[in-house]
């Protein structure tokens, strides 16, 4: 006999049992076996009262923002309004059918109340429960950065008053004066998201087009360009993953300005740190390949395989045989680039939209140079020396 449906919604039910609708073989409740979060209460005991109404366990909140990145749920109000839809997402957090969720504030008030410090343990705590199980191995890790675009609109960006910007830039000198006096000015410069030399006074997130312009809305971003898009405020995660099983050992958000190859030294220090292992040997991309990380890593007894070219399949055919951005040494004293024939290259004009400087010889030097053609593939004959890359905008 054919059944049919009843639309009447039952009132009551005694018999659901949410251990038994998860299926063995689902991945959170795999996690849920080896995930040991006891700890978390006693870590952020200090940050909580002991009058009030009672918040919400610290355990369930740590769970509530790994189900955020495990499924990539685009945000904390998004998560809330999918936990009472998803009954695998209901027993991971322990709750029942009939519980109510959290607002999706509790979040960012935890954030706040237990601070970067709470976090930090936290995470140190996961990868020593990560080392206990075997699962990292220590002596030998990659190392790489990603770009992750801010929550603020390219809109928000305003330039900055006069006497802000020139605040930033007598910080910024101040600054750059200081790595000259310790590393003998024997650095190369640092780069930009697209791999190009940075201006001088860049250090850290200084960079020129960060002197004159700021987010209203996240301040703390700073705007970069990625894959010749335009710029925008953006930060950057930096991260080490040890090479036995992919396990992420340290970790650093900084703005979206700051040269990644200035973090190794202390991306593998902090790797060091938390693992209690000596790093043997470290892999990163041509970000990292600079002189000052290459001698660091062999004084410490550290095999570095980083590389140092960053030619692309994209560039590397139509760069042949021309010189490398690397031949133009930047003179930050002066803010000048020196080209490979000896000629000095001054700042001569700002690209508005992206946000870059052109760096050229004097009108007719290099129509006379006998090392042209290997700086240029132009068939004109131009009254200025193409330059041999963009920085950010000052």
């Amino acid at each position: 006999m054919m059944g049919e449906r009843d639309p009447q919604a039952p009132l009551w039910s005694y018999r659901v049992n949410l251990e038994k609708r998860v299926r063995c073989d689902h991945p959170l409740r795999q996690i849920n076996e080896v995930l040991d979060l006891g700890f978390v209460g006693e870590q952020v005991a200090h940050t909580y009262g002991r009058r009030g109404n009672k918040s919400v366990p610290p355990e369930v909140i740590l769970r509530m923002m790994l189900l955020l990145f495990l499924d990539d749920i685009k945000s904390e109000r998004e998560l809330m309004r999918i936990i009472p839809e998803r009954l695998d997402y209901m027993w991971f957090l322990g709750y029942g059918l009939d519980d109510e969720i959290p607002d999706h504030s509790v979040l960012s008030k935890a954030r706040k109340r237990w601070g970067q410090e709470v976090f930090v343990t936290l995470f140190s705590r996961v990868v020593h429960q990560c080392v206990e199980a075997g699962l990292v191995e220590g002596s030998k890790i990659h190392v790489d950065a990603s770009l992750v675009d801010a929550n603020a609109s390219l809109h928000s960006v305003k330039p900055l008053k006069a006497e802000v910007a020139a605040a930033i830039r007598h910080t910024a000198q101040e600054q750059l004066q200081k790595l000259d006096e310790q590393d003998g000015n024997d650095e190369e410069p640092p780069s930009d998201a697209g791999g190009k030399a940075a201006p001088a006074g860049e250090v850290g997130k200084f960079y020129k087009a960060n002197r004159q312009f700021r987010s209203t809305t996240d301040p703390d971003a700073t705007l970069v360009r990625q894959g010749g898009l335009k710029s925008r405020p953006r930060y950057k995660t930096h991260r080490v993953v040890d090479d036995a099983y992919e396990i992420i050992t340290a970790v650093e958000t900084t703005t979206g300005a700051v040269d990644e190859g200035q973090r190794l030294l202390d991306l593998i220090q902090a790797h060091a740190d938390v693992t209690q292992q000596e790093v043997e040997t470290v892999i990163a991309d041509s970000r990292y390949g600079t002189t000052r990380n290459l001698i660091a890593c062999q004084v410490q007894g550290i095999r570095p395989h980083l590389a140092v070219l960053a030619e692309t399949q994209a560039t590397a055919g139509r760069r042949d045989k021309i010189y490398p951005e690397r031949m133009f040494v930047y003179q930050p004293r002066n803010n000048t680039y020196l080209c490979p024939a000896g000629g000095i290259m001054p700042p001569r004009r700002c690209h508005p939209k992206r946000l870059t400087w052109e760096y050229v010889t004097t009108k007719g030097t290099c129509l006379l140079c006998h090392l042209r053609a290997f700086c240029t593939r132009s068939q004109e004959r131009p009254n200025h020396s193409p330059p041999p890359g963009s920085v950010p905008a000052g």
